[in-house]
């Protein structure tokens, strides 16, 4: 045999093993600690969500008793005059247009480096 079917068939033989040796360890080893780990999580996820269904609606209930009812019908009344508006108008009644926006120029707070060129060399003060 040629030392190049001798190399080809030593790298084959490898890659063989290598694939049976790691399919094994997942077939056997990685994937039923795997489903294990997948099914606590499920049976947990199970219980904190009737949990936090409970407590929820505890909560809620206690709030609800203690808040008077006038406040109650206030809140009520103000979240769906905001929704209200919010659907009839859009984001544009909270946000403003785009045209607001460009309008604004920039912010005056913020100095141009001109204003401070004029700090610098005190030629802008006033009164001078």
């Amino acid at each position: 045999m040629a030392v190049w079917q001798l190399i080809l068939i030593q790298i084959l033989v490898t890659g063989i093993t290598t694939a049976a040796v790691l399919g094994g360890f997942f077939h056997w080893v990685l994937r039923p600690y795997l489903d294990k780990l997948i099914r606590n999580i499920n049976e947990s996820t199970s219980t904190i969500e009737e949990r936090v269904t409970r407590g929820v609606k505890r909560g809620i209930g206690e709030t609800l008793r203690q808040l008077p009812e006038a406040s109650v019908r206030e809140s009520t009344r103000s979240f769906v005059k905001f929704g209200s508006d919010l659907f009839e108008h859009g984001l544009s009644s909270f946000l403003g247009n785009a045209s607001d926006l460009e309008g604004q120029g920039h912010d005056s707070r913020v100095p141009n480096s001109r204003d401070s060129d004029e700090d610098k060399s005190g030629s802008g003060r006033r009164g001078r």
